[in-house]
């Protein structure tokens, strides 16, 4: 499958260069939190590569949910189960646990429809920043540190009605779509519709964490969301 290029594997233990995971984040997921970066001093594999890997090893059931642990960083080597009945968890060797997540219901390895879904799911999960986060940090009149920006993937559910799919697109349900504010951190709840063919198949939900809120200043973000459009703009004319 495609993502097999960005990670390494050996004796079935996964592990990641920078290169790799930030290449996933930029080339798949159009994904350029900082926290990616190859140069990025507090670096983190992308969740939605873990995600990814956990589809492509023991497949796709009906209803699965994820929830994120721990920090990935170049120098970890994870064990990722190859069949999962009910629950499993994503270890290092030490068995220090950065992933878990539980399965029910059909279950299927088709690689088409797990294809699709990934690359739908990791495209609509990556722009969640500065675009759907953007608007519900406005709304609440809060916004992260424009100077240490601090995003993370907490949790993520996926419930499809029938897995005799062709194509899955993911679409923002934004009434459902909200932003719980507690002092300094925050918690994004993002809710998403699955569709095939123009028709709902199932529904999902994302959840992030937010920390260093303070109080929202239209001027900081801009400047925020410049630097963050101007590092785009800069690895695609690298790239050409």
């Amino acid at each position: 499958m495609f993502i097999e290029q960005y990670y390494s594997e050996e004796n079935q233990k996964v592990n990641f260069t920078r290169q790799q995971a930030s290449d996933f984040a930029k080339e798949i997921a159009d994904d350029f939190n900082p926290i990616h970066g190859v140069d990025a001093k507090r670096f983190c594999v992308p969740g939605d590569l873990l995600f990814s890997i956990i589809l492509q090893k023991s497949g796709l059931n009906k209803k699965m949910t994820f929830n994120f642990s721990g920090m990935v960083t170049e120098k970890v080597v994870l064990n990722f189960p190859n069949n999962v009945t009910d629950s499993a968890q994503v270890l290092d060797d030490n068995d220090k646990e950065y992933l878990n997540y539980q399965v029910s219901g059909e279950h299927t390895t088709c690689p088409t429809l797990i294809e699709t879904l990934i690359r739908s799911y990791v495209e609509f999960s990556g722009h969640t920043f500065p675009h759907i986060l953007g608007d519900l940090m406005e709304k609440n009149n809060v916004m992260i540190n424009p100077a240490r920006p601090m995003i993370m993937y907490e949790s993520m559910e996926i419930a499809l009605d029938t897995l005799d799919l062709a194509d899955v697109s993911l679409e923002l349900n934004t009434e459902e779509t909200v932003l719980k504010v507690d002092g300094k951190r925050g918690q994004a709840k993002l809710k998403f519709d699955l569709l095939s063919n123009g028709e709902v198949v199932g529904h999902g939900v994302k959840y992030m964490v937010l920390s260093g809120l303070r109080e929202y200043c239209k001027e900081a973000m801009e400047e925020l969301n410049t630097r963050f459009y101007a590092m785009k703009d800069e690895y695609y004319a690298n790239k050409k």
